[in-house]
């Protein structure tokens, strides 16, 4: 049998933010880093708390943390969406790059994170490439019968949109 060593205060922390009362469980989130600074965990809960709150740059060494840890792979995944995510919207577009370099790399069939990744490169000017990501994803993964019908047509202007397809 396992105990908690948390107490009950993750869980709790966890609920908090989920019923939108984040800056408590912000608080007693950084009351747990303060006591279990190398838990992984606890940092990548940490810094999802940071975000809600709107607080990016308070996030990211969480996020770090939590990444040089022993995450779980579901955890990991989504705190390197994070963390690409978050870096993304304070301007630090090259460190985000990396971060959703180290994540598909790791997690290469990842759609939210090729989503994201898309969103990043729209932003670094490569407009090109952010449209052909997301319609490689839109052929991918529709259930819309339409555009379903185009798929073979839409996934071929991806990998060229100047001049599309003539088959």
């Amino acid at each position: 049998m396992t105990t908690d060593p948390y107490g009950g205060r993750l869980a709790r922390a966890v609920r908090l933010r989920a019923d939108g009362q984040a800056e408590q469980a912000r608080e007693l989130l950084l009351s747990l880093r303060a006591e279990f600074p190398d838990d992984a965990v606890v940092a990548y809960q940490t810094a999802w708390a940071h975000d809600v709150l709107d607080l990016e740059a308070e996030a990211v060494p969480h996020y770090r943390a939590a990444i040089a840890g022993d995450l779980p792979e579901t955890d990991l995944r989504d705190a390197l969406l994070g963390l690409g995510s978050t870096l993304r919207a304070l301007g630090r577009d090259e460190e985000a790059a990396e971060v959703f370099g180290q994540a598909l790399a790791r997690f290469p069939a990842d759609r939210p994170l090729r989503v994201f990744r898309a969103m990043l490169r729209y932003n670094t000017g490569d407009a090109r490439e952010a449209v052909a990501d997301l319609l490689r994803l839109l052929a991918d993964t529709t259930e819309d019968p339409d555009i379903r019908r185009y798929g073979r047509a839409i996934s071929h202007y991806a990998e060229d949109l100047d001049r599309g397809w003539l088959g």
